[in-house]
């Protein structure tokens, strides 16, 4: 079977580029942007390795600031971006509800981001079978005026049948499955980013009173037991 025949350039143009001005138009510029940058987190984000590695880069903060105190959390050893932010901001923050004011704050704005991430992928996905069916009604069209022409009607409904299929393959096999993927990683991302931040607040707590080595002693036995 020549391959050939499953592409048109105006079935492509017209639930691609469709489906893509749709979802334009439902989102900002900046939401395109991130919806477009999510690509490449999809393939290589590994959420369960996320966690394991936010628990241990919470230890090391633990562990600085059990012998340094909490001044000291943002010296150390973390790359993760938010705990590094979080490590920065435990270090600075003069008490522990302010700290978890700003966690709740960044969590927050970082569900709100990624909600509309996942809308634009939705919009392409919803928008797909309405461009297919656009399409589909246009090849009819073009095959109805031309039946006095049996060599017209074929590329008609060509148009008719490629349009319905992209619009399928579209919202279940490109932008839906992207926006399921990426609203999966990004409630795995949130949940372990929500345990590192209380971890963190009773890291504070515990900071704030007591002599070193009671605080140091009670911060080394959670470090054991977690």
């Amino acid at each position: 079977m020549d391959g050939a025949i499953f592409l048109d350039p105006v079935a492509i143009a017209l639930v691609f580029g469709g489906s893509a001005v749709v979802a334009a138009v439902r989102s900002t510029g900046s939401d395109l942007g991130r919806a477009l940058a999510s690509l490449a987190p999809l393939v290589r984000t590994r959420a369960d390795a996320e966690a394991q590695a936010a628990r241990v880069a919470v230890n090391r903060i633990a562990e600085r600031t059990a012998r340094s105190g909490i001044g000291a959390a943002e010296r150390a050893p973390v790359v993760e971006r938010f705990l590094s932010r979080a490590a920065a901001r435990l270090a600075d923050a003069p008490d522990p509800q302010q700290f978890m004011a700003w966690g709740e704050a960044d969590l927050s704005a970082r569900a709100e981001r990624h909600a509309a991430v996942h809308a634009v992928w939705r919009s392409a996905a919803d928008a797909a079978p309405a461009m297919g069916m656009i399409g589909t009604v246009m090849g009819l069209i073009r095959m109805f005026s031309a039946m006095d022409d049996p060599a017209k009607i074929g590329p008609g409904m060509a148009l008719a049948l490629l349009t319905t299929l992209y619009g399928v393959i579209v919202a279940n096999c490109i932008a839906g499955p992207i926006a399921a993927r990426l609203e999966r990683l990004s409630r795995a991302e949130l949940l372990w980013q929500r345990e590192a931040l209380e971890r963190l607040v009773v890291i504070a707590r515990e900071e704030q009173g007591g002599p070193l080595e009671t605080r140091v002693a009670r911060i080394e036995a959670r470090l054991r037991a977690a």
